[in-house]
């Protein structure tokens, strides 16, 4: 009798306080002795902070993270970084396999809703694919990095240099944006193959990985006429967009200040990087303080935006910007059908994306408000809106001034991280009781808009 009344906990609410429990061990992990480095103490609101930033895969830090902690603490970012980045529920799967037991219909359920997926077919070869892929492209990353930094010299050491590829890799993969070199990457702003090679990571970690199993399915799968989803064509035409449109952007508001006496491939290059690292990983080749108002203005709207859906990436959403700008241009037209690539837009995914950007918007906004009503407008407005869309994108590029927020500045930074990691679908969802409820149709009546 009492089982029945103790309400059970919708699969929505298990993986949203899997994540709360996942960022509280972490936390206390990061306060152990063994996790930092000798003399070094670390407060608890800072190990929450820094717990939540790395399990959201964010890297806004309120510390340095090679001086604070030891090689024990970095492993468990690293931990950190897959579990935020790859998924708990995916994670966890993969563990449930490694002992030699099923995965049953309720975890391939919360696999699918940690995903973002619509439906349960074909969950636990997307795990193992996840899994695969990030042991590959983390793996191949970690070598290349860590010769590299061995034979040109960054690191007289063969073990630290190929310590600092592995961390660097994993960083960039899951888009967690955190360093071991003390200023993220503005050491290497000239250093193409480091460049080169981050970009790389990041994109594959951001893009999605229905998009890469769909490539991968593309290139060996053996089919004569392999057709990509609607999905997977606007994701990558937005991203591609986003990505030299934000680029060219950079460039242009940087070209006269920041990129002042640079040759031109080295403004290119850096311009690219930037807006690679502004939808979702935060490892940086310029310092955002030192740039124009309106390059951080730019960067905040692309951090906002954020990756692409089921990916390491947060924000809105690629997908969600693209239905919003294609509902624009059909109503300017004089349509109500939304068509994309020879295919119609579901009225659901126009409703869905209209909603998670006017949440975003109002979680941005209201993050901002705080902000500034907390630290009495010790920082200007711009850096405050870079901070919070940095959060809410699981960024983490910063303009300096997360060390020196208040508190409460801090808690609505882990606040917009956590909504950021678990996605807006998991966030509104959340409250449901789960129930569902007859749907009853009204007369219509119109109504005067705009």
């Amino acid at each position: 009798m009492l089982q029945k009344k103790i309400k059970q906990p919708s699969a929505v609410q298990t993986i949203v306080i899997a994540y709360f429990i996942i960022i509280f061990v972490v936390t206390v992990l990061l306060l152990l002795p063994i996790s930092l480095e000798k003399g070094v103490k670390l407060s608890f609101t800072d190990a929450l902070f820094i717990s939540a930033s790395a399990v959201s895969v964010t890297g806004l830090t309120t510390i340095s993270t090679a001086e604070t902690f030891s090689g024990f603490g970095t492993v468990v970012l690293m931990i950190a970084f897959q579990l935020g980045g790859i998924g708990v529920m995916t994670m966890g799967s993969f563990y449930w396999i490694l002992f030699g037991k099923p995965i049953g219909l309720s975890q391939r359920k919360m696999m699918m809703i940690d995903q973002n997926r619509y439906q349960l077919s074909g969950m636990v070869q997307l795990m193992k694919l996840i899994i695969g892929m990030t042991l590959l492209f983390e793996g191949v990353g970690a070598l290349l990095f860590g010769l590299y930094f061995y034979f040109t010299g960054y690191f007289d050491s063969l073990y630290t240099a190929m310590y600092h590829g592995l961390f660097h890799s994993v960083s960039s993969y899951t888009n967690a944006g955190f360093d071991l070199f003390g200023n993220s990457l503005i050491d290497f702003s000239g250093d193409v193959f480091v460049q080169g090679l981050t970009m790389i990571l990041i994109v594959l970690g951001a893009i999605g990985f229905p998009v890469i199993a769909e490539i991968r399915e593309y290139l060996f799968g053996g089919h004569k006429r392999f057709r990509f989803t609607l999905y997977t064509k606007i994701t990558t035409t937005t991203f591609a967009i986003l990505l030299f449109a934000g680029a060219a952007g950079i460039w242009i508001t940087e070209g006269s200040h920041y990129f002042a006496g640079m040759p031109w491939y080295e403004q290119g290059m850096n311009s690219l990087f930037m807006s690679v690292t502004s939808r979702s990983a935060g490892l940086s080749t310029l310092n955002p303080a030192d740039m124009t108002d309106a390059s951080q203005l730019l960067i905040s709207l692309l951090m906002f935006i954020g990756a692409s859906p089921s990916s390491m990436g947060g924000g809105v959403r690629t997908t969600t910007v693209a239905i919003i700008v294609l509902m624009i241009i059909t109503f300017m037209r004089g349509r109500m059908e939304i068509q994309a690539f020879g295919r119609s837009v579901r009225n659901e995914d126009m409703m869905k994306s209209f909603i998670f950007f006017i949440t975003g918007l109002i979680l941005v906004t209201g993050g901002i408000f705080v902000v500034l009503l907390a630290e009495s407008h010790r920082f200007s407005l711009t850096a405050v809106i870079f901070e919070i869309c940095s959060a809410f994108g699981t960024c983490g590029l910063s303009t300096g001034i997360t060390a020196d927020l208040s508190i409460v500045s801090k808690i609505t930074l882990i606040v917009l991280m956590y909504i950021g990691r678990i996605g807006m679908t998991l966030f509104l969802t959340a409250f449901s009781s789960g129930k569902a409820k007859a749907d009853l149709h009204y007369p219509e009546e119109k109504l005067i808009i705009g």
